[in-house]
């Protein structure tokens, strides 16, 4: 079932800009500065989430100044809808990580429970240690563990429905130049 496109534009006529692309950006280099004076003489793997972390992790690669093997898994509870489910597995990491350091890149932080889901897989899957690294942290009281937080963080944004840099609405949008919010979400 295709999308109603007149909607989906809609969405983001309507939409509130809560970071520019310029926001981003200079957060994107920030975040780049911090992993490098941190982990540069670690050899990390480093895994992107998809598709929410295919935008960020991208743009993060190239400010990450030191050698690192990078590679993906993919893990959603969203499925293209606005609330989460289950944790649902598309594709488990496929390199190998055992007594390795770690850097999850991921879009979001808004509950974590898919962020926690996959921190935990790489701990019990014999990582070293796992560090992650997002975009955008959604300021609220509804996180999976109140002790949650990415080591690495570019932006903090309201409890609305955010999209842009990797985020979607509804499949859509991962490709706007900025964080909108949806406007009554």
């Amino acid at each position: 079932m295709s999308a109603d496109l007149e909607h989906i534009r809609q969405v983001m006529r309507e939409a509130d800009c809560l970071h520019s692309e310029a926001e981003v950006e200079a957060a994107i280099a920030r975040v780049g500065a911090q992993i490098t004076a941190d982990l540069a003489d670690r050899n990390p793997v480093v895994f992107c989430v998809m598709n929410g972390g295919l935008i960020f992790s991208g743009k993060l690669l190239t400010h990450l100044q030191f050698p690192l093997e990078a590679s993906y898994l993919h893990a959603t509870r969203y499925r293209n809808q606005t609330s989460g489910g289950d944790l649902f597995w598309k594709a488990k990491p496929e390199v190998s990580f055992i007594d390795r350091e770690v850097l999850i890149i991921d879009d979001i932080l808004d509950e974590g429970h898919t962020l926690s889901a996959i921190i935990d897989f790489c701990k019990h899957a014999g990582a070293k240690a796992v560090y992650s690294a997002v975009l955008v942290d959604k300021d609220h009281d509804r996180k999976a563990s109140p002790d949650l937080k990415a080591d690495y963080c570019g932006l903090s944004c309201v409890d609305r429905y955010v999209f842009g840099y990797g985020m979607d609405y509804k499949g859509y949008w991962r490709n706007a130049a900025g964080i909108y919010a949806v406007k009554g979400m």
